[in-house]
């Protein structure tokens, strides 16, 4: 048996494939949204920074309205069914605990997640967001499965 191929997603990509690709990244604020459609058996994931585009520069996936629509195209390109797809929405941390006082970053990146998630009928069927810890994932395309280990800078100890 062959090991599936493995793919490390970088903030701004979106990656996806009808092949067993393991895709792992590591969330703080950000947010990864895994679709898959069990039907196709194809897995799409992103990887935002932040919730809106500006409507200046380039229109980038670095940023979640963006990112999400072209994770959705993509998909469909794939000859995924939009009434199939199924979703799973990890990140929107406040790992140092600053920025949800200043920006919301986090809180704003998974209201808009789980918004335009609804507004396209695609369902939410697992999440992990929020919190106080980072997240890294590692999302299946195959299968859909996604599995997660909490990262936190907590976790460490400071050296001087």
């Amino acid at each position: 048996m062959n090991s599936p191929q493995k793919f490390f997603l970088k903030p701004m990509q979106i990656f996806i494939s009808s092949e067993e690709v393991l895709v792992t990244t590591i969330l703080g604020s950000c947010i990864a949204i895994c679709l898959w459609d069990p039907v196709t058996k194809t897995g799409g994931i992103n990887h935002y920074m932040l919730p809106f585009w500006n409507g200046r520069g380039l229109a980038s996936p670095k940023y979640g309205n963006i990112a999400i629509e072209k994770l959705i195209e993509k998909m469909l390109e794939r000859n995924c069914n939009i009434s199939n797809i199924k979703a799973k929405v990890f990140g929107g941390g406040d790992i140092l605990g600053t920025e949800s006082k200043i920006f919301n970053i986090g809180v704003r990146n998974i209201e808009l997640a789980e918004t335009l998630l609804k507004e396209k009928g695609i369902e939410i069927i697992a999440k992990s967001v929020g919190g106080k810890t980072g997240r890294k994932i590692q999302f299946c395309t195959k299968t859909g499965k996604v599995m997660q280990k909490l990262v936190g800078i907590n976790n460490c100890e400071s050296t001087k």
